[in-house]
């Protein structure tokens, strides 16, 4: 966890859409390291990303997904 950084006491939940996380082993064992969310046909999302030129793999094919839309 980030220094400083605290749980929410509580996680409301939100119309559409639905949360998973489980240890897929991905970097520490026993470790929650995965998250699914699904969105409901209909649900509208919005996007914010860094606007440095080296950024990780994943803002790279979020901003290739979101072209195509």
């Amino acid at each position: 966890m980030a220094v400083g950084l605290q749980a929410l006491p509580v996680l409301h939940p939100i119309s559409g859409i639905r949360l998973g996380v489980t240890a897929a082993g991905i970097r520490k064992s026993q470790r929650r390291d995965l998250v699914v969310i699904e969105n409901a046909p209909g649900t509208v999302v919005a996007a914010s990303f860094t606007k440095n030129r080296f950024c990780a793999a994943p803002v790279t094919v979020a901003r290739e997904h979101l072209a195509k839309t």
